[in-house]
């Protein structure tokens, strides 16, 4: 009980000094951070322009792109099970895409393709 004593009457000579802390100007880390966001807003704020405009250009073709490949990209997506087993997509000169199986991968089975006909 003594030693309780000092500690609480130490808390409450404190209070109003934390309370003054408060009510006064920010501390040197607040107006350092303030200050660091500011320059980091500023610094930012060429290159967010140039997004903001790039975004207006392209915006409409990706909007056409995503209203035609659209339906084709889910219905890969939902064939591909899980897209970690493949590499990075491939451009060839021709302009071909391959995506291959990472190495290690099992293959898929292949179903034999059939062009319509039917053997009697």
């Amino acid at each position: 009980m003594k030693q309780i004593l000092p500690l609480t009457f130490a808390a409450l000579i404190a209070l109003p000094a934390v309370a003054q802390d408060q009510d006064q100007d920010p501390s040197l880390m607040e107006q350092g951070l303030e200050l660091f966001w500011e320059g980091l807003r500023q610094e930012m704020a060429p290159t967010l322009d140039d997004m903001r405009q790039l975004a207006e250009t392209l915006g409409p073709s990706m909007q056409g792109f995503l209203s035609e490949m659209g339906p084709a990209l889910a219905e890969i997506a939902n064939q591909v099970e899980d897209w970690s087993a493949y590499e990075m997509p491939e451009i060839l000169p021709n302009g071909d895409i391959i995506i291959r199986k990472k190495p290690g991968q099992e293959q898929p089975q292949q179903q034999p393709q059939t062009d319509g006909q039917t053997d009697i």
